[in-house]
């Protein structure tokens, strides 16, 4: 299920960064030791201030809700869903973006993170998202796709989805468990 960042998560979520080769972090988590207790409580509380529009920001990044895709307690996965669109979002990152640690890949919890951070933009105002992805990620275009995506264009090596978030017609195939939870 989609939650917004818990310390509770802390050792899940610094497991699931072990497994990625160079793992990106928010911009909010410069200057913070997530192995700390303390500075990992700071990093949750940033993150949940993303999302409102008057807190800092450098000025090149907008409002930014980060959600947790958690199975059984662990994290497996993140969904960020950006309030707007400027600058290159408009034609390179688009309003919402998934990741999924590399152990839970292929097993259907990108498309089950993407489907339920749907109503979430919908409650932001947002009737239809766009989604980019490189047009040779193929997982990540069946995901789009599978969500009602609907081709506008290819921009460079992106391909540009819009996605309804609106009441989905049928409910989509579940996720596989996460092995070990």
């Amino acid at each position: 299920m989609l939650v917004q960042p818990d310390v509770a998560l802390q050792g899940s979520y610094l497991s699931a960064m072990a497994e990625a080769p160079n793992p990106r972090q928010p911009w909010f988590a410069a200057g913070l030791d997530l192995d700390r207790s303390a500075d990992f409580a700071e990093f949750v509380r940033r993150a949940r201030a993303d999302a409102l529009a008057g807190s800092p920001r450098p000025s090149e990044f907008v409002a930014t809700t980060l959600l947790w895709w958690v199975v059984a307690g662990t994290y497996v996965g993140r969904v960020t869903i950006r309030h707007e669109l400027v600058g290159d979002l408009i034609t390179l990152g688009g309003h919402v973006g998934y990741w999924i640690r590399p152990s839970a890949r292929g097993r259907g919890h990108g498309g089950a993170a993407f489907r339920a951070s749907l109503p979430h933009a919908h409650t932001l105002g947002l009737d239809s998202v766009l989604l980019t992805c490189d047009h040779d990620n193929e997982p990540s275009r069946r995901i789009i796709e599978a969500a009602g995506g609907v081709f506008e264009s290819q921009y460079q090596h992106k391909l540009r989805y819009w996605v309804p978030t609106g009441p989905q017609p049928a409910e989509a195939p579940r996720a596989e468990p996460v092995e070990g939870s």
